[in-house]
């Protein structure tokens, strides 16, 4: 069980599936309804309908808090019902949208992780979810964790993954119906 898990994951997050690694460089843009900053701590909480966007990263919530640290690394706490992100993958390989209650975004290490009921989907069709999603972009890693008491999105409290086929291109770029006489 803990292969087919690992395939899973290995599945949803492979190299082609990689986020925008030129995202990171980009500024983090946030609206909201409201703000209240505190600059002593380096923090700003925002509510109200937000949106963070940071290149193809957008993490939408009823409620963020940003802190940024001495070295100006931001990590963000998004709570929604659900809280929301969408990120496009390096290349051309679409996008990867995700959810949960809570997303913590760390961009000193690369990392978001997803807290309850959390679900990750790819354009491709794949599909995973469980109480709790990490993705370590640096290492290319992905850890999905079953909680200890069932959810109701989650009923029987396991892990959940839909890995969808890939379709092999076709020969010579020709479809089944080229050469054949009608």
């Amino acid at each position: 069980m803990a292969g087919l898990v690992l395939a899973a994951a290995s599945a949803l997050v492979a190299p082609p599936a990689l986020a925008e690694r030129g995202d990171r460089d980009k500024p983090i843009n946030i609206e909201s309804n409201t703000m209240s900053a505190d600059e002593a701590q380096k923090t700003a909480a925002f509510d109200g309908k937000v949106v963070l966007t940071q290149g193809s990263l957008i993490i939408r919530a009823d409620r963020i808090v940003v802190r940024q640290d001495s070295e100006g690394f931001q990590y963000a706490v998004a709570t929604g019902n659900p809280a929301t992100f969408r990120h496009r993958q390096d290349g051309n390989a679409g996008y990867i949208d995700g959810q949960a209650s809570r997303i913590e975004y760390d961009s000193k290490a690369d990392r978001i992780e997803f807290f309850k009921d959390a679900r990750l989907h790819r354009d491709t069709g794949d599909d995973i979810r469980g109480d709790y999603i990490s993705y370590d972009a640096k290492s290319e890693r992905f850890a999905v964790k079953s909680a200890d008491q069932a959810s109701e999105a989650n009923r029987e409290g396991r892990v959940r993954a839909t890995i969808m086929p890939k379709k092999p291109a076709p020969a010579g770029g020709s479809t089944p119906e080229a050469g054949q006489a009608k």
